[in-house]
C-alpha cells in the first residue's frame, strides 16, 4: 500500500465509477485525503491467526482501530466499505465458522460500514460454505436482501464461479472481480487470484443479467495486462475468446 497515494493520483476517474483505498489505519487515511480520494476501505478478518498475520493485531482491536478511521473519515464525508477475510476458511486454523464472520460484518456495519465484502481469501469455499455464511448474516441485512454484502472470490481451488452462481441464486448482487483472474495473498501460500471478470461476466450475461460492462473489451484488458505483467491469463473466457479470434482470423 505504500503506493497508493501515487497509484489514485495518476489514475483518469470517472465520475459515475467508485476508486475505493485500503486504508490500515488513521496515518493510512491521513494519505489518502491528501490526494482526495472519496472512499477508503477497511479490512479485517474472521480468523484470530489471520489478522495477527495480515495487520499484526487481534480483531478485537482490529475493530477499535476501525472505529477511530471510520469516525475520521465521517467527519471529511469520506465513504468506508469494509473486507472480511477468510470467511470459509484460514491457512492457520483451518475451517472458520459461520457465525464467528458474522460477528466481524456485525461489528462493521455498526461503525458505519455502507458495504461488506466477504472474501474467500484462500479460496477454499464451497456453495454449501459460502450459503453457511449467507445463512448466517441474513439477519444483518436492513431488508434481508443482501444490499450491503459483496463476495469476494479466490479461485484457488476453482470454485470461485461456483461459489459466485451459488451466492447470486441466494440473492446476492455484488460481486469483487479482477480482470484476467488477477491477485492473491502473500499471508496463504498457494493462493491464487481473485474470480476473473470474464468469466464473471459471461456468467451474468447467460444468466440474462445487465451489467453495461463491454466484455471483449475487458478480455482486450485482461489479454494486455498479463503480458505486461509476464503472467499467465486465468481466465478462462478470455483465453477462449481469444483462441476463437485467432482461428477466425487464421480462416480468412
Amino acid at each position: 500500500m505504500q503506493d497508493n497515494a501515487t497509484v489514485f493520483k495518476s489514475i483518469d476517474k470517472k465520475s459515475e465509477i467508485n476508486y475505493p483505498v485500503l486504508v490500515p489505519n488513521l496515518k493510512g487515511l491521513q494519505s489518502a485525503l491528501e490526494v482526495g480520494v472519496k472512499e477508503i476501505a477497511i479490512f479485517g478478518a474472521a480468523s484470530e491467526s489471520f489478522s495477527h498475520k495480515n495487520i499484526n493485531c487481534s480483531i478485537e482491536e482490529s475493530i477499535k482501530r476501525f472505529k477511530e478511521v471510520i469516525l475520521e473519515a465521517q467527519k471529511n464525508n469520506i465513504k468506508t466499505r469494509g473486507y472480511i477475510s477468510c470467511i470459509a476458511g484460514c491457512p492457520y486454523e483451518g475451517n472458520i465458522k459461520a457465525s464467528a464472520v458474522a460477528k466481524v460484518a456485525d461489528a462493521m456495519l455498526q461503525l458505519g460500514c455502507y458495504e461488506i465484502s466477504l472474501g474467500d481469501t484462500i479460496g477454499v469455499g464451497t456453495p454449501k460454505k459460502i450459503i453457511n455464511v449467507l445463512n448466517e448474516i441474513k439477519h444483518l441485512s436492513k431488508l434481508g436482501n443482501f444490499e450491503e454484502f459483496a463476495l469476494h472470490c479466490h479461485d484457488t481451488y476453482g470454485q470461485a464461479l461456483a461459489n459466485t452462481y451459488a451466492s447470486l441464486e441466494y440473492g446476492v448482487r455484488i460481486f469483487d472481480a479482477s480482470v484476467a483472474g488477477l491477485g492473491g495473498c502473500p499471508y496463504a501460500a498457494g493462493a491464487s487470484g481473485n474470480l476473473a471478470t470474464e468469466d464473471l461476466l459471461y456468467l451474468l450475461s447467460e444468466q440474462g443479467f445487465k451489467t453495461d460492462i463491454n466484455l471483449n473489451e475487458i478480455i482486450e484488458i485482461g489479454d494486455w495486462i498479463s503480458g505486461e505483467l509476464g503472467r499467465t491469463n486465468m481466465s478462462k473466457v478470455g483465453l477462449a475468446t481469444i483462441a476463437k479470434e485467432k482461428l477466425k482470423k487464421k480462416s480468412e
